[in-house]
């Protein structure tokens, strides 16, 4: 495979820092590259030239892992316990993993096609499990640690699931629900035992290896549940060809190849872990920084972790980098950092400016959701436009559309679509299964409609406004709510900010800002209408939020973007009792 594939990942300091886990030892080298490089790294010319080769056969576990596991110290995970110690994992441990976990699973009947619900925290079991399902040519269905028995129940019965990987709390609320799952069958539980269930680590260490099967590359390979903000979770139905379109994820976004330390901030139960952790830098052949310490984010053991293992590369949402720039971080030691991406909804340009300024890096956005994979970015060697998305993958026809699919100018706001016809781009999911309806109406014409509006300017750069849903309408005015809280966030009173529209009887709706503080401030009336004030002088006037409520946290989905649809229903109920506009935190102002 060439000397290449020898080199190991180290840290770029002095002293090497040796970690064990179990009989899997590995020396950590970082390659280093030259913050610059990010831009010289593609550029165009690559850009260009990319192509996707799509084989008859594919499997991600057996085709892309398997072979990376030919050298035998290749490291595949850099593992960090909750004391922020690392633990060095190789392809190799995933490779022989993965197929004990596959023979587990035949062992209890689980076979192709068959639909597997993986619930698990940021353990190295989810990565085994994952690719042991892959291996078998089983569908797995991830989700969130955070769902409860009724959520649970949900996703077993619409995925007729044959068997369900948990940790023992999770087993606890499937046996809630055991009962109403007539096809479920098989329960294994990771870190601890439950009656009734069988104990992944003894099982699956006595389990005889199986290669899998030989699985063709238009197969179903993965569900994921779509957050649900406007009616119940669609599945989200991927082939095993998805991976392949993840190298779009990870060598053009992200800018990975072996030696790499890629870190994704990121929980397992969304799919932002098949984009960041999991396919993207795998098929790139780089590594994966895991921190496996559950619970609230702290940017301080971000940051502390950063300076530790010296990951070359960073992946997280938007509200993370807000909550990061706002420590002081030239305490902090960043210069192993060459490549920042950032994707779950548009970053503000301050936030842009404030970490550039600090690191030395430019964050570039991204854009893609569950049913897809990276389709617009700004690529290294593109010249970010901060705000922007950046300009469509090579891989792909996106557009500005309208109702009827027709193709707008630049400069007209519209549906952001992708062309799925006359082929689709490797990557972008087959259907919601088991819901022609609502895969049909996501159609029109040869155009995938992704629910999310946008602009294309004069450069053909893309700009997010907001989920269709989130455009707010205003006494004739369409105002996207980014645009109005990239405005507050540039006060240095507010650290996080959401947008939605408040019925009014005479506008129809005004726009409403719910607002957190930063460190330092509290909230007064005062306070509101400078707020106020500075969006007038920011954008628009006719944008600024004429009710202002100053709150402790905004609710968030479990990726980190803000769930602006609870803020909306929780307006609409209290116009519609008749309440004031008075703010839950002791603050605010309205006219």
């Amino acid at each position: 495979m060439g000397s290449s594939w020898t080199r190991t990942l180290a840290r770029s300091r002095a002293a090497r820092h040796r970690t064990r886990r179990g009989s899997h030892y590995q020396e950590f080298r970082p390659r280093r590259r030259s913050k610059g490089a990010e831009t010289t790294s593609k550029g165009d010319a690559s850009m260009g030239t990319f192509r996707i080769e799509v084989p008859a056969h594919y499997n991600f576990a057996r085709d892309t892992v398997d072979r990376w596991a030919e050298d035998g110290g290749r490291p595949a995970m850099l593992w960090v316990d909750d004391e922020g110690a690392g633990h060095a994992f190789t392809f190799r441990h995933f490779a022989r993993r993965s197929r004990q976990v596959t023979g587990l699973l035949r062992s209890f009947g689980v076979g192709r096609g068959d639909r597997v619900v993986v619930v698990l925290g940021r353990e190295v079991a989810w990565w085994e499990v994952m690719l042991g399902l892959i291996r078998l040519g089983a569908v797995p269905a991830p989700g969130t640690t955070l769902l409860t028995a009724r959520d649970l129940l949900y996703r077993i019965q619409r995925t007729e699931a044959v068997a369900v990987i948990t940790d023992p709390q999770g087993a606890a609320r499937v046996d809630e629900i055991r009962d109403q799952c007539p096809s479920l069958r098989v329960g294994i539980v990771v870190g601890g035992t439950r009656p009734g269930w069988i104990p992944y680590e003894e099982a699956v260490a006595a389990a005889p290896p199986d290669e899998g099967e030989v699985t063709r590359a238009d197969e179903p390979m993965l569900i994921y549940f779509t957050s649900g903000t406007t009616g119940y979770p669609k599945m989200v139905l991927h082939e095993h060809s998805y991976p392949l379109g993840h190298r779009v994820t990870g060598e053009l976004w992200c800018d990975l190849q072996p030696g790499d330390l890629h870190w994704n901030v990121s929980d397992t139960g969304w799919a932002k872990a098949a984009w960041s952790s999991f396919c993207g830098p795998w098929v790139a052949g780089a590594t994966v920084m895991v921190d496996r310490k559950p619970g609230k984010f702290d940017p301080q053991r971000t940051l502390a972790l950063i300076e530790r293992h010296r990951p070359t590369s960073l992946c997280a949402p938007p509200t993370v980098y807000r909550l990061l720039v706002l420590e002081p971080l030239d305490r902090y030691d960043l210069s192993s950092l060459r490549s920042c991406v950032s994707a779950g909804e548009p970053l503000n340009p301050e936030v842009i400016h404030a970490w550039q300024k600090a690191t030395g890096v430019i964050i570039r956005d991204g854009y893609g959701q569950t049913e897809t994979v990276c389709m617009v970015a700004n690529w290294p060697g593109l010249p970010v436009k901060p705000g922007s998305m950046g300009k469509p993958a090579p891989h792909a026809e996106v557009a500005i559309v309208d109702e009827r699919g027709q193709v707008l100018p630049p400069g007209r706001e519209g549906d952001i679509a992708i062309r799925v016809e006359p082929e689709r781009p490797v990557g972008v999911f087959r259907e919601y299964w088991k819901d022609p309806e609502g895969t049909a109406a996501r159609r029109v014409g040869p155009w995938y409609i992704t629910g999310d509006r946008g602009i294309m300017d004069e450069d053909g750069y893309f700009w997010f406004v907001g989920r269709a849903d989130d455009v707010i309408i205003s006494a004739g005015y369409r105002i996207g709510p980014f645009e109005v809280e990239s405005a507050l966030v540039e006060h240095p009173a507010v650290a996080e900010a959401a947008v939605v529209a408040s019925p009014d009887p005479v506008r129809g709706s005004i726009v409403k800002a719910f607002v957190v503080l930063a460190p330092g401030y509290a909230p007064s009336d005062a306070l509101a209408a400078e707020l106020q004030e500075h969006v007038k002088n920011a954008t628009a006037p006719y944008k600024y939020p004429r009710e202002i409520e100053f709150v402790g946290e905004l609710p968030k989905t479990i990726s980190g973007k803000i769930r602006r649809v609870e803020l909306r229903e929780r307006e609409m109920r209290r116009k519609a009792a008749g309440a004031g506009n008075g703010a839950a935190d002791g603050g605010g102002a309205g006219e």
